[in-house]
């Protein structure tokens, strides 16, 4: 084997066994000192003293290190030590105080320490030890910033920060220390009146957020940081638009959504995107619901490779369940996805699985193996166009796929199944929001018969999931135009992808069974309005750099979508986000029995039209054929 040269020992490998070593020094320093203090230097202290400072010193040795060695300091990189860091310091150096106390008392009354024993010198070691232990991690961390800090000569930027929280301390904190960024803060923006005028690191507050077209004027400014990741959509669209106006670049943290489970620092810093400008106020989040519900629980997430199912992995797994289940058709998506989950959960067991919901012989014998107490069902077809022109395709996976699961669940006992729904389930106008409406037919109705917290959350478009408008735009513009657009008129719901997938775990934690969850979407939002915003957000101009063309409605499209039905009763829930519904239309049980042996001998056969008209009998409120145009009937024979 090849013996590796020896490392420089610098502030950053500083070893613990160094720091060992050191701590033995400044133990016997710590007793020796305070027998000085306390005496003041006697020319015959070794007479008195000297036998009860050795024996104070031996059991100094044994004891401290060990204590300290129990609260961990020997297991931390001290040179990122912080305000926790120096609490835990005092709590082990008290303790291991305490013991040794203990002991020279012990010792001392058994005789062992002679006469020159002084209780006094107990409490001035404490002190002592609480210096050289304390000042010891503080001297690393100061030796590992001065090294890091970027030097004087170097060429640096000036960045000014929106936001003096504590998101912006952390970001003007990183800035001032990390010689990559080669930016330095020199201002800070903050709309709360307490702040304004103060200095934060060293950097004034300098005015509110109406004051940055004006600052940016005076202040010479390489960079604008946004470092509020609760703030909406509309305060980043007004940064966004005053830089665009000066030429000075932008750059934000991700949003609270975004930011949970994850560490908040500099590097998370990016530019402002879509899913920002479009970005709602964060509501009261009940995240000790969530906690109850998954930690310690057997997860399985199908279409785990997904946008929605890629995401419900990585929040799940923040609750240390006892087992994570990545279910997927694509071995590409589940690959990826499980890399990320083992580099961020090192020690959560997953259990990636290849497998295809249309098969019930596969999904049965995964959950007998996996004995999944919690499933997530994300696994669908979703492309309204696609699916318009492959429904066999459409009902084999979204109805069939999700009979399977839920009669596995079923078999199974497991406690709770969500299934993930959409918008396009009310009034279905396509093949996709006819078959999404069945699942949750299917699952409310396996609900009632089960008795067990089966039900449904449903919600519009995500901003950023594969194959979405949004992507699509961005190859568009890339390509350099022109972007297309089916009518200028057209609006959605919009959320983002972890925001999303927050609140269905916050209404999956509340349901008890037979719910439908309807998630607040906000206004919607015009397509033509989204289009422009990421035109301009790659540094162009809609019609001028990039063409914008109309190109009429395709099969089973709505100008608008609805979450609610008008003749039903919503009901607002604990979260203010998320609406609930127990009195979904239930098809009787037999008739959705016969209804799913129907669609399978019509699958099997390979016979659209007769799927249609299925589907527009079983499913309230569907009219897809009245949709469809006559060479949409056509295409489908």
């Amino acid at each position: 084997m090849r013996e590796e040269s020896p490392l420089p020992l610098t502030p950053m490998r500083f070893r613990n066994r160094y720091v060992l070593l050191l701590d033995m020094l400044f133990i016997a320093l710590a007793v020796l000192g305070s027998y000085l203090l306390r005496l003041e230097y006697m020319p015959d202290f070794s007479r008195y003293y000297g036998q009860a400072a050795l024996w104070l010193i031996g059991i100094s040795l044994a004891v401290k290190p060990a204590v300290y060695y129990a609260f961990g300091l020997y297991r931390r990189l001290w040179v990122y030590a912080s305000i926790s860091e120096l609490k835990l310091i005092a709590a082990a150096v008290s303790a291991a105080s305490l013991v040794v106390s203990a002991l020279g008392l012990t010792f001392y009354s058994l005789g062992w320490l002679g006469a020159g024993f002084s209780r006094t010198a107990l409490a001035i070691d404490w002190l002592l030890s609480l210096f050289f232990v304390g000042g010891s991690r503080l001297a690393l961390r100061l030796m590992a910033e001065s090294r890091s800090a970027p030097r004087r000569n170097t060429p640096r930027g000036s960045a000014l920060i929106i936001g003096a929280g504590s998101a912006g301390a952390l970001v003007a904190k990183e800035l001032q220390k990390s010689r990559e960024t080669h930016l330095n803060p020199v201002a800070f923006l903050e709309d709360d009146p307490a702040k304004r005028g103060q200095m934060l690191l060293g950097v004034p507050v300098m005015g509110s957020l109406k004051d940055l077209p004006g600052l940016l004027e005076k202040v010479e400014v390489s960079e604008v940081i946004i470092a509020i990741p609760s703030a909406p959509g509309q305060v980043l669209r007004q940064v966004a638009q005053v830089c665009r106006q000066q030429g000075i670049p932008f750059r934000t943290m991700p949003g609270i959504y975004e930011l949970l489970g994850g560490k908040v620092n500099v590097s998370r810093l990016r530019e402002v995107d879509i899913t920002d400008l479009l970005r709602r106020q964060p509501t009261r989040l009940h995240e000790e619901w969530i906690g109850k519900a998954l930690q310690g629980k057997r997860v399985l997430v199908t279409g785990a490779g997904g946008s929605i199912g890629r995401e419900l992995c990585r929040q799940i797994a923040r609750w240390n369940p006892q087992s994570l289940t990545l279910l997927g058709h694509g071995e590409n998506s589940i690959f990826e996805a499980l890399l990320e989950l083992k580099a961020d959960y090192p020690h959560l067991p997953l259990h990636p699985v290849i497998a295809d919901v249309r098969d019930p012989q596969r999904i049965a014998a995964v959950f007998a193996e996996q004995r999944p107490q919690v499933i997530f069902h994300a696994a669908a077809h979703k492309h309204v166009p696609l699916m318009e022109a492959n429904v066999e395709e459409a009902v084999a996976n979204n109805i069939l796929g999700t009979q399977n699961v839920t009669e596995a669940a079923e078999r199974q006992g497991v406690e709770q199944f969500v299934l993930i729904s959409t918008d396009k389930a009310v009034h279905p106008a396509n093949v996709y929001g006819a078959t999404k409406r069945m699942a949750e037919m299917i699952v409310l109705n396996a609900a009632r018969r089960s008795q067990k917290a089966f039900s449904v959350v449903r919600f519009g478009n995500v901003l950023g999931s594969r194959g979405s408008v949004v992507p699509l735009f961005k190859r568009m513009i890339a390509a350099g135009g022109p972007l297309t657009i089916t009518h200028p008129e057209m609006e959605r719901f919009f959320m983002t992808i972890p925001e999303a997938v927050h609140l269905v775990l916050q209404a999956a934690a509340m349901g008890k069974g037979g719910e439908a969850f309807l998630l607040n979407m906000g206004e919607q939002v015009k397509i033509l309005d989204l289009a422009e915003d990421l035109i301009r957000l790659s540094g162009l101009e809609p019609g001028r750099d990039v063409e914008i063309i109309f190109t009429g409605i395709r099969p089973g499209e709505k100008l608008s979508e609805e979450l609610w039905e008008g003749d039903k009763t919503y009901e607002k829930t604990a979260h203010p986000d998320i609406f609930c519904s127990q009195r979904e239309d239930l098809a009787p049980e037999a008739a959705l029995s016969a209804g799913l042996e129907r669609f399978s001998a019509l699958v099997a056969q390979s016979r659209p039209q007769e799927i249609i008209t299925l589907l527009d009998e079983l499913v309230p409120g569907s009219a897809i054929r009245a949709n469809l145009r006559p060479q949409d009937l056509t295409d489908i024979v």
